[in-house]
Order: structure tokens, then C-alpha cells, then sequence
């Protein structure tokens, strides 16, 4: 019955357009009233406890960081340099953009930032080249999910705060798999370009590389700042989003002077309201987890998933199967806040590193970004681009398929995701 209390209210919230924050809050004062312990003094002390941690303050300044670079004039660089390097391959221009979403990534954490800023600088291109407009956009859309993978990761932030998993952990384990999703798209774009007959850009010389890496120097610089601090203690994830920030407005500012001090506020002001939502989702989310620690909610589902759980390997797939089930009605943040709280604790009862559950957690969600009807990356890049969501669903489908098959196999050999892991982490 409190499944059914704590399904029914946050389903029917969201059916009525209830906004998630709201409908999570709602969610939580129902499990209270089903079990008689409604108190607004309770819910209230756990909105406030639920953004009062000191982790979450990596979340405004990763999100400034993603700002910055794409008003700043590195975004542009690394597809320049990616360009250089790698655009005279036959289909080049998409491998320019698998290549450039990875750096991306290791730069911002935000999908939607990095879907954003390549749809404006390589779809316009890429049609001029005579690529299908529809599979354009949808390469795009597949590769910038690979942000909250590659660290910086808020999505890797919202599940070590809501698990207590270790950030740094969580961070470094995401590098090797971010970069088989990213080898993914280059296997499923080689096999999409077959079929196009399009005489491939000139090869770059070598002082036109030699020009393209030493504009962007400065800003692929900072994914070795990030990595080289996480790995040997010098920084915390939350103090290396600082860095980010720091040093991408140095360089935007100072370096490369496309940023003028005129447009500073509007980018704070920017950063300061995606902030603002991802944070009262936290706080709102933290009223139902809660709840559902009181309701002992994750018992009944280790007894739903009982049949499962004398192997790992098939628990873990059943999991994934109802992620991607869930991502492709809810947005990521709310499925991680949501969610965590009630997995967690089967997975630790299973046997199961919590750091590698927490991985494949954060790319099962992010693969929800680009499944409709929600997919949020999608809604972006058809923004962008401005292209129909049903031409772009047509187009995204064999990126999609490549991302889970990755899925798939890092859920069959949990070492792909731990040694890398371990290597990384010294």
C-alpha cells in the first residue's frame, strides 16, 4: 500500500502539470498523512537540510563554468581544433563533433550546455556538407550526453550527495566509460556515412593543426587542471568546480578577451537560475527521501526484486530496464533524487559496488535526455537547430541503440567500469 501511496501521489501530481519540485513535496506530505505523521515543522527542517550541503555548491560554479565557455569563445576553439584534427575523414565533421563533446564534457558536466553550443556551431556545417539534417542533430544530441559522464559530472554531484557515495570516486570512474560511449557514436556514425556519398574536407596542414591547438591551449588545459587535481587530493570535486569557473572566466576574459565585463551579469544571473531549480528539487526531494527511509519503501522493492538478487548481473539489469523506463518520463535530476534513495540500499544488500552502480546510474540517465516524450536534450537541439522533434527522433535512434548496447556491456563486465577506476585513482 505505500508503494501505491508513494507512486499514486507523485504520478498523479505530474499527470495534472504539477512541476516535479512541487510534485516531490507533495509526494512526501502524502506518505506522511498515510502513515499519520504529518508535521509542517518536519517538512520545512528537510527542505532546509535537503540544500545545506557543502558538495551542492559545485552545482552554481560547474554551471557557470559551461556559461562561460560558450560565451567566451572556448567552446568554438575546441570544435576548431577537433575540426583540425580529424576533420578530413571521410564523414568528418561528425567525428569533429563526437570528439569535441567528449573535450566539452570534461570542461562543463551539463548536457544541455554542450547539446546547446554544438548544434550552433556544427549543425549549420554540417548541412552545408550535405549531411541529413535529421542525423546531424541526432549525433549532436547522442554526444552531449556524454557531459554528465566525463568529470566534471553534476549529475555524479546529485548521486554522491543523495547516496553518500564518494564524489572524487564517482568522478574518476566515469572517465573510461564516458569514453566508450563516445567510441559508441564513432562506431554508429561510421556505419550512418556509409550510405552518404560526400567528398570529405580538405586534410588541415600541419601548421594549420599547429595553429588550431595552440589557439585552444588555454582552454584544453583545464580537463588536465580538473583530472590532475581530483587524482592527487590537491582539490575536492566542490573546490574544483571552483577552479572550473575561475579559470574559464580568466581565460574568456583575459586570454582570449571575447568576454566583455558589460556581459558578466547576465551569465551570473543565467548560472544563478538553473541553479536555483536544481536546488529546490534537491530540497524537495529530500522531504519524500525521507519518507521513504521512514516507510522502509526500499524493502518492499528488495522484495519485488527478490528474484533477482542472487546475481548481481541480472539485478543490475532488471535496474537499468526500469531507468530507462523511467527516464523517458522524467527529466534526470528528479530520477536521480528520486530514485537513489530507494535503490541504494537493494544494491548495498546485493553485493554491489555502490561506485559502479552510481556510474551506470548517472548513463542511464543521461541517456533518458535523448528518449522521448521528455528528453530534454532533444527539445534543445530541435530548438537550435530548429528542426521538428519527430525528423530529430528519426535521426537520434541509431546513436540511441549504440549508447545502450555500451550500457549493456559495461552491465556484463563491471571491471570496465572498476579497473579503469582504480587506475585512474592511483
Amino acid at each position: 500500500m505505500t508503494v501505491t501511496v508513494f507512486l499514486g501521489s507523485l504520478l498523479g501530481a505530474m499527470a495534472i502539470g504539477t512541476p516535479i519540485a512541487f510534485a516531490l513535496l507533495l509526494c512526501g506530505v502524502a506518505l506522511m498523512f498515510h502513515m499519520d505523521l504529518f508535521d509542517a515543522q518536519i517538512v520545512a527542517q528537510n527542505v532546509v537540510n535537503g540544500a545545506d550541503s557543502f558538495p551542492l555548491v559545485a552545482v552554481p560554479f560547474f554551471m557557470l563554468a559551461g556559461e562561460v565557455m560558450n560565451a567566451g569563445g572556448l567552446s568554438r576553439r575546441i570544435v576548431a581544433v577537433a575540426m583540425a584534427l580529424v576533420g578530413h575523414i571521410r564523414g568528418g565533421l561528425g567525428y569533429v563533433a563526437i570528439l569535441a563533446s567528449c573535450i566539452l564534457a570534461s570542461l562543463s558536466g551539463s548536457a544541455v550546455a554542450d547539446a546547446a553550443a554544438l548544434s550552433a556551431l556544427l549543425v549549420p556545417m554540417m548541412v552545408r556538407a550535405g549531411h541529413d539534417k535529421a542525423r546531424s542533430c541526432g549525433l549532436i544530441a547522442a554526444g552531449g550526453i556524454i557531459a554528465p559522464i566525463i568529470p566534471p559530472s553534476i549529475g555524479f554531484i546529485l548521486f554522491g550527495v543523495a547516496a553518500n557515495v564518494s564524489i572524487t570516486k564517482l568522478f574518476l570512474a566515469g572517465i573510461f566509460p564516458g569514453l566508450m560511449l563516445g567510441l559508441g557514436l564513432v562506431a554508429a556514425w561510421w556505419l550512418v556515412v556509409r550510405t552518404e556519398d560526400l567528398a570529405p574536407p580538405p586534410r588541415a596542414t600541419k601548421g594549420e593543426v599547429a595553429v588550431a591547438v595552440k589557439d585552444g591551449f588555454w582552454a584544453l588545459m583545464l580537463p588536465g587542471i580538473i583530472i590532475f587535481g581530483l587524482k592527487f587530493g590537491i582539490f575536492t570535486p566542490t573546490e574544483a568546480a571552483v577552479v572550473a569557473a575561475v579559470y574559464a572566466l580568466f581565460v574568456a576574459v583575459v586570454v582570449y578577451r571575447e568576454l566583455k565585463p558589460s556581459q558578466l551579469f547576465e551569465l551570473f544571473a543565467s548560472a544563478a537560475t538553473t541553479t536555483a531549480v536544481v536546488m529546490f528539487l534537491v530540497a524537495a526531494a529530500m522531504v519524500s527521501a525521507w519518507m521513504i527511509t521512514i516507510a522502509n519503501l526500499p524493502a518492499q522493492v528488495a522484495d519485488m526484486l527478490e528474484p533477482f538478487m542472487g546475481s548481481p548481473t541480472l539485478l543490475m539489469a532488471a535496474i537499468m530496464v526500469l531507468v530507462v523506463i523511467v527516464g523517458t518520463a522524467m527529466d534526470m535530476t528528479p530520477t536521480i533524487l528520486i530514485l537513489t534513495p530507494v535503490l541504494m540500499p537493494v544494491i548495498k544488500q546485493a553485493g554491489i559496488d555502490p561506485v559502479y552502480f552510481g556510474v551506470l546510474f548517472i548513463i542511464n540517465n543521461a541517456i533518458g535526455l535523448i528518449t522521448p516524450p521528455v528528453g530534454t536534450v532533444l527539445n534543445v537541439v530541435a530548438g537550435v537547430a530548429k528542426l521538428n522533434m519527430g525528423s530529430l527522433m528519426r535521426g537520434v535512434w541509431p546513436f540511441l541503440l549504440a549508447q545502450l548496447l555500451v550500457l549493456a556491456l559495461l552491465v556484463l563486465f563491471p571491471s570496465l567500469v572498476m579497473v579503469p577506476a582504480r587506475w585512474f585513482a592511483g
